[in-house]
Order: structure tokens, then C-alpha cells, then sequence
């Protein structure tokens, strides 16, 4: 019996820790905004310092926000590659080269199963192996049919926005939203919009949400394509959204920031700010956390819209937060990247010179960036900063120890009672 309590404590113990460190372990960044509802935020520890820990430089500019998934970094660049580049140091383990010219990857990767979705500026859709880079299928929407949009993957589907240029060169002639299969590239459906969708979809509940240059934004059937609703603002729709809750939270080039329901597209609120709002949101904890060319940044109530506080930089934020351990990291045109308290935005520091790229991912303590023609870590060493399984890994880990060591226990128990009951009977 006293071996059974020693293993009861032990188990215990075991889960005492499990739910300690649960909150310092960070889940992958896996595509644009952190997952297919564009939250923005994933669970993990602050970046405490805006310490350089190494930058990577390509041959062009760098306007893809980087997905970071089991310890290496993917992103995009102008300089018509896909990089794959270890967390930790920056090393580069491989390269996709799209094409030639016009080939520009502005898309955000979305990195599933082992799968790396990109798309490139002369119409294409890639599906490449994360572990090497190699083509698994590329599918082709038309050299002047550009996917700057940055695709969401979720139940085995593609879904990804177009805007095409007419033969003046003008933007905002059309555009279409896709849903393609993502183990062979073929298309499941098309949806066309009045104009060019920058905008990267969001993908909640069946339903996909994305805005236009149309001005509006859209719910669509995840299955099949169908409309559901669209609500009209006053100008494009190039901020992509973020459902969270039943609500869909998005940017205009109104300069106003919105809040729908998710259902029937309903306005529930929109704020005004004094720029436009190209900025994707973050919502956590009830608060929406977004930048507009006004050169602020805001956290607005979730449910009303109320401002809670603004911070000011001296020129525009494009950049889409993040929202990682009650700290909300934002770059700006001004050549500055800030994290910030969520709580009353008073800063926490800033780094200089890498501001005004592609919008952050946070893994492991650290943030990954793109800014000019480089990739950039910032925060402290990825591996002594904090753990890097998934909140699940971790939680099954702990379970299956504890498992082990309550059936070891249990069966040391009753090998020592047969032993005992052998002693009585030769007695």
C-alpha cells in the first residue's frame, strides 16, 4: 500500500507540473495571423528583449509574414523564392524558386501536415514539402491573376483570394476567391468578386469570410462557394479578417475598423480612426488589437467598440499584431518594431531599422519578421527560452508517464502481495 501512495504522489506531481508549464510551452505559427480564424495570438511566453538573434537576407524585398512550425521558418520573397530557415540560427535549409519575372511571393505560407501552400504573383499555388522544398503540385489561376492573398488551410482545403490586373495596368478590375484540394491542387470551386481580394480568408464554422475591392466584405460556403452575405463599407476591403466569437473583425480603407456578425453579417459596431486600416486584427481576451495609416495602434473593446488605449508612432502601421503572453508586438513605417502591454499599451521596448515589413510570428520566445530584403529573430535563444511542444504533445506526454508509472506501481503492488500470500502458504 505504501508503494501506491508513493505512485499516487508521483502522479500527482506529475500533473501539478503539466499544467504549471502548459502555459510556457507556444504553439506553432502555422499560417498568416497564427491559425485558419486569423486570431493572431497563440499560447507562450513574452519576448522579454528585442535582442537580434539573426537575420537572414534574400534578394529582394521581403513582404510575406513567415509561418513558423517545428523549429524552422517559412516565408516568401520578392526575389521570387520560397526560404525554409532553421528557428534557431537562421540557417538556410532550402529554397523554392517560383519563376521568373513577375514570379514575386508576397503570400504568407500556410505550413499543414507537413506541407508548405504559397502562392506567387504570376497566378500560381504551390504545395511543397516542408522537409525539402520539392513540388508536390502547383496549381495556375493565370500569369495576370496575382495571389498576393495569403491562403488558409483547414480540412484538407485550399482557400485563397486573386486580383487581376487589366491590360492598363489598373488594380481592382476583378477578383476571385479558391478553394482547391490540398493533397492534389484541383479545384473544388471558384467565386468571383467585383474586385481584387488582397485579403487573406479567414475559415470558421463551414464558412469563409474575406473582404474586397469591391468594398465589401464576404461569408461564403465553405463547401461549395455559395454567398451567404456581404456588408458594404466605404472603401477596398484589404485587411483580412479575424473571427473570433460569432463576430468577424476587419479593416477598411474607410479608416474605419468593423465588427459583424458572423451569421447574417449584421453591423454590430465600427470604429473610426483617422487613416486606413489595412492592418489585420488580433483579438484576445475580448479585445481587438489593430493598426491603421493614421500612425496608431489601437485596442478597442470586442464587444462595443469602446477605445481602450492608442499608441502613437510617427507614421503609418500596415502591420497585422501579434498577441503573445499579454504582450502585443506591431512594426510601423517609421522603421521601428514595438511590443507593447496589452493591457494599457505603455511600451515595453522597441527594436529600430526593421519596422516596416511583413506582419510577426512569435514561436519559442522569439519573433520571426520580415523587413527590406531580410528575415529577422528577435527575442532570446529559441532553444533555453522555453519549451517548444505543442500544448497537446505536452498534455499527452504527461499522461502517458503517468499512465507507465500508475501501472508499474500497480503491478509491483500485486507481485509483492503474491510473494507475500507464497510466504504464508510454505509456512
Amino acid at each position: 500500500m505504501n508503494g501506491f501512495r508513493v505512485g499516487a504522489a508521483v502522479v500527482c506531481i506529475i500533473f501539478v507540473f503539466s499544467f504549471v508549464l502548459i502555459p510556457f510551452a507556444n504553439a506553432d505559427w502555422t499560417m498568416f495571423h497564427a491559425d485558419s480564424s486569423h486570431s493572431g495570438s497563440v499560447s507562450g511566453n513574452p519576448t522579454l528583449t528585442s535582442t537580434l538573434l539573426w537575420n537572414y537576407s534574400t534578394r529582394g524585398n521581403v513582404e510575406s509574414s513567415p509561418a513558423v512550425v517545428g523549429g524552422v521558418v517559412y516565408i516568401g520573397s520578392n526575389d521570387h523564392n520560397v526560404y525554409a530557415l532553421n528557428a534557431t540560427n537562421g540557417a538556410k535549409l532550402w529554397n523554392y524558386t517560383t519563376g521568373a519575372a513577375g514570379a514575386e511571393v508576397e503570400s504568407s505560407p500556410a505550413v499543414v501536415n507537413g506541407v508548405v501552400y504559397i502562392g506567387s504573383d504570376r497566378g500560381d499555388m504551390y504545395a511543397l514539402k516542408a522537409a525539402n522544398g520539392a513540388q508536390l503540385w502547383n496549381y495556375s489561376t493565370g500569369a495576370r491573376n496575382y495571389l498576393a492573398s495569403s491562403a488558409t488551410v483547414t480540412d484538407g482545403v485550399v482557400y485563397v483570394g486573386s486580383y487581376i490586373y487589366n491590360p492598363k495596368g489598373v488594380q481592382n478590375y476583378c477578383g476571385y476567391a479558391y478553394a482547391l484540394n490540398a493533397t492534389n491542387g484541383a479545384k473544388l470551386w471558384n467565386f468571383t468578386a467585383g474586385g481584387g481580394i488582397y485579403s487573406s480568408p479567414a475559415v470558421v464554422g463551414g464558412v469563409v469570410y474575406f473582404g474586397s475591392e469591391d468594398d465589401n466584405v464576404y461569408a461564403l460556403n465553405a463547401t461549395n462557394g455559395a454567398k451567404l452575405w456581404s456588408y458594404p463599407t466605404g472603401n477596398f476591403v484589404e485587411s483580412s479578417p479575424s473571427v473570433v466569437g460569432g463576430v468577424v473583425y476587419i479593416g477598411s480603407d474607410d479608416n474605419n475598423v468593423y465588427a459583424l456578425n458572423a451569421a447574417n453579417g449584421a453591423k454590430l459596431w465600427s470604429y473610426p480612426t483617422g487613416g486606413i486600416v489595412f492592418s489585420s486584427p488580433a483579438v484576445v481576451n475580448s479585445v481587438v488589437y489593430i493598426g491603421s495609416y493614421d500612425h496608431n495602434v489601437y485596442a478597442l473593446n470586442a464587444i462595443n467598440g469602446a477605445k481602450i488605449w492608442s499608441y502613437k508612432t510617427s507614421r503609418p502601421v500596415g502591420s497585422s499584431p501579434a498577441v503573445v503572453g499579454g504582450t502585443v508586438y506591431v512594426g510601423s513605417f517609421d522603421g521601428n518594431f514595438y511590443a507593447l502591454k496589452a493591457t494599457d499599451g505603455s511600451q515595453v521596448w522597441n527594436h529600430t531599422h526593421i519596422g516596416g515589413g511583413s506582419s510577426p510570428a512569435v514561436n519559442g520566445g522569439v519573433i520571426y519578421l520580415g523587413s527590406g530584403n531580410a528575415v529577422y529573430a528577435l527575442g532570446t535563444t529559441p532553444a533555453s527560452s522555453s519549451f517548444t511542444l505543442s500544448n497537446t504533445l505536452f498534455i499527452i506526454v504527461a499522461v502517458v508517464v503517468a499512465v507507465v508509472i500508475v501501472a508499474s506501481v500497480v503491478f509491483l503492488m500485486f507481485r509483492k502481495r503474491a510473494r507475500a500470500k507464497a510466504l504464508k502458504r510454505m509456512q
